[in-house]
């Protein structure tokens, strides 16, 4: 079969590959203006008439996770992982403007009282776990290595201390059950407020300059704020019932749904070894308990994505690629960035 070569569009001027690793103000009544000019340059309609409707997830583009000075940036084994991934993300979007239906951007959202922050424990001493290098497992709550800190009890538990406590063993124990990592105490990241949490401001002005060249409003995804459970995946929680047995947190059903209403999504983001994999098992959990066959509809951005690897410490790179191999026998594809529209195009998506 002759595959149709579809054009993608050119990449507008102002984009600057070398300013994606850093931090700056997105000049939107510029961009807005551009991005008219820019549709009608090239024919470009809102997306509300589109054929097929395509979805690019982006999970956690933060500065937090994709700025070298920030909090956790992913660096990958290449040490500039994130940076390289963000500057093919931006030039897709630019790229394939025309056949981008929505953006859907998840956005890492935490406080500092959270039970994957320092803060949260404290051991014998005193002292807080060392983040980024500590895991917290069931052994070493049952034998009282880390517990709750009992000064945190003020502000989540309503000074109830003995119940915050049953709650952090409950928690690795449901961790430990489920065959899933155990607890790590990450670097306070993604703060509410913070810069951190912002996304990085090259993909923030692709996004937006989408937005107005398709008439297609940005569809932000908050996950990650409920202090007793991790949120790795934007489609649900690590754990999501207490102690008690009672719920603490549920399913994005809302937007498990929505994504499913999509003839295609793209998913791209970080890391691909802890958020981008969660949310992904998640999504085909979902899709195999309603049509295996929708599986094929999900493409993931192989070259927009790096796993977590600290230098001397871990390395997530091939946990991370064995995932993605088990995502693409499960029926996904497994694109290039630069590629993808090939597979679009032999699907009818475009």
């Amino acid at each position: 079969m002759t595959t149709q070569i579809v054009t993608q569009l050119p990449i507008p001027a102002f984009f600057d590959r070398h300013k994606v690793g850093s931090v700056w103000r997105v000049p939107y009544q510029d961009r807005a203006n551009q991005a008219e000019a820019w549709a009608k340059q090239h024919g470009i309609v809102p997306a509300a008439k589109d054929r097929k409707k395509i979805c690019l997830m982006a999970i956690d583009v933060q500065n937090t996770f994709c700025i070298p000075d920030h909090e956790l940036f992913v660096g990958g084994r290449s040490g500039t992982g994130a940076i390289e991934d963000n500057v093919r993300l931006c030039e897709f979007i630019y790229r394939n403007l025309h056949h981008i239906s929505e953006i859907a951007p998840t956005m890492d959202t935490h406080t500092a009282m959270q039970i994957f922050h320092p803060i949260f424990w404290v051991n014998d001493a005193g002292e807080h776990p060392i983040p980024n290098a500590t895991s917290i497992t069931l052994e070493d709550v049952q034998q009282g290595k880390w517990k709750v800190n009992p000064a945190i009890a003020y502000s989540l538990a309503k000074g109830n201390y003995m119940a915050i406590q049953r709650h952090a063993l409950h928690y690795v124990q449901k961790l430990s059950d489920e065959g899933k990592f155990p607890l790590t105490v990450w670097a306070y990241h993604s703060m509410l407020g913070g810069i951190g949490h912002a996304l990085v401001s090259a993909v923030e002005e692709a996004m937006f300059f989408h937005n107005i060249a398709r008439h297609s409003q940005t569809n932000f995804e908050i996950k990650g704020g409920n202090p007793l459970t991790e949120n790795y995946s934007v489609l649900r929680p690590e754990v999501m019932d207490g102690a008690d047995g009672r719920p603490i947190a549920q399913k994005n059903t809302r937007f498990l749904q929505r994504l499913l209403e999509f003839d295609a999504v793209i998913i791209a983001g970080q890391a691909k070894s802890h958020c981008v994999a969660w949310t992904i098992q998640d999504l085909l959990s979902e899709i195999l308990a309603h049509d295996p066959k929708l599986a094929k509809k999900v493409y993931l951005l192989e070259d927009c994505t790096s796993p977590v690897v600290v230098p001397n410490v871990v390395d997530y790179t091939d946990q991370a690629d064995a995932a993605f191999q088990r995502f693409a026998d499960a029926g996904m594809h497994l694109v290039k960035s630069i590629t993808a529209m090939e597979s679009w195009t032999d699907l009818n998506l475009v």
